[in-house]
């Protein structure tokens, strides 16, 4: 399977940074600060240390077994028939994600920019997009990786450097003034949100062109996405402080529209909506193809292409009748998602490993 659409290790880094950028990149500031209020910036920092553990026990795992995808080595670990269910409890998992990405872009849309427009068409012209883009390969997803990295990391520095006046430094303090528990309690939804989804990304492990780099990779792409949502968060509750960025769902929009230099730079907000449009574009294209990817593997089936078109589809209906309304979604977000996130993040992944530890050694 490596062989077929390689991509190389720079470009898997670029994937794995936009993969957790992505939708983090709005809704974490405002989740982490509504439980560990001034000290959200030292949640972010845990989170991503607990990431980069997470990241390295998927490499350990994908490392085991070269040129085997996660369906594939599921099914060698499990056996026949075992691992076909478990093959197919990754389809699931990467379905239900790729529902909620969609969702979540509909919702940021039809909420803050876009209020008259219907949510079916922002999904209908979205996912019309990531179809076609499926349909040419991951290789191809990895070029226009490639293109758009660069523009994403130097829009990101805009709204860095242009709120400088209005830092506040004393509105992150007191640091740790209610203890290290808040600061624990926060993280734990945000490692779900977006580190544990990461275990998908062994999909595309095995497609790295230079697998000894492939490791090094996915933890550099780890450490940029990571940094990139500690420095919004930290932003966050500099400028607008713990209390204000708690209230607000898309804190970091509105983080951006505090900018205002002279009369002449306003509405920077749309700069910062900009590179959502981006990251998000590349984490629900990459969720959707690894969930065609899966369930074409677990179907043993030659080509996952097939599966495209109708599984657009499917995805379509889903996104919409998947939560009642945003509030829902934003609970289900933050007090059932981190559990069944956990599940496929961590202990699936131990299992396995833990198994085909034992196997080899008997």
């Amino acid at each position: 399977m490596a062989e077929n659409d390689p991509i190389q290790a720079n470009q898997f880094k670029k994937l794995a940074a936009l993969f957790i950028i992505g939708t983090s990149i709005i809704l974490v500031p405002g989740l982490l600060a509504a439980e560990a209020k001034q000290d959200a910036w030292i949640s972010s920092l845990v989170g991503l240390l607990a990431g980069l553990l997470l990241v390295g026990l998927y490499v350990a795992l994908g490392s085991r077994f070269p040129g085997r995808s996660l369906v594939e080595f599921s099914k060698e670990i499990c056996g026949r028939w075992l691992g076909t269910f478990v093959s197919f409890l990754w389809f699931t998992y990467a379905f239900i994600l790729t529902s909620l990405v969609l969702r979540n872009l509909g919702d940021f849309l039809t909420s803050s920019m876009l209020v008259e427009t219907p949510m079916q068409a922002i999904h209908l012209v979205y996912l019309s997009i990531v179809v076609i883009g499926i349909y040419y390969g991951v290789t191809n997803i990895a070029r226009t990786a490639d293109i758009f990295f660069p523009l994403v990391i130097a829009l990101f520095a805009v709204p860095i450097f242009l709120l400088v006046p209005d830092y506040d430094f004393k509105n992150v303090e007191p640091v740790l003034g209610k203890g290290i528990t808040p600061v624990l309690s926060a993280s734990f939804p945000y490692i779900s949100f977006p580190f544990l989804e990461l275990v998908l990304l062994l999909m595309i492990f095995p497609k790295v062109k230079q697998p000894k780099q492939a490791g090094k990779a996915f933890l550099s792409g780890t450490l940029i996405g990571g940094t990139v949502l500690f420095v919004i968060t930290l932003l966050s509750i500099l400028v607008m402080g713990a209390e204000n960025t708690a209230s607000e769902i898309y804190s970091s929009f509105e983080l951006a529209k505090k900018i205002e230099i002279g009369e002449f730079i306003q509405r920077v907000e749309a700069i910062l909506a900009g590179i959502w449009f981006v990251t998000i574009f590349f984490k629900l294209i990459l969720c959707f193809y690894i969930t065609v990817l899966t369930l074409s593997q677990t179907l043993n089936l030659s080509d996952y292409r097939p599966l495209t078109l109708p599984m657009g589809m499917i995805l379509y209906a889903v996104s919409i009748i998947i939560a009642p309304n945003l509030s829902y979604l934003i609970s289900f977000d933050t007090k059932v998602w981190p559990f069944y996130a956990l599940t496929f993040g961590l202990l699936f992944p131990l299992m396995l490993l833990g198994v085909a530890a034992i196997r080899k050694k008997r």
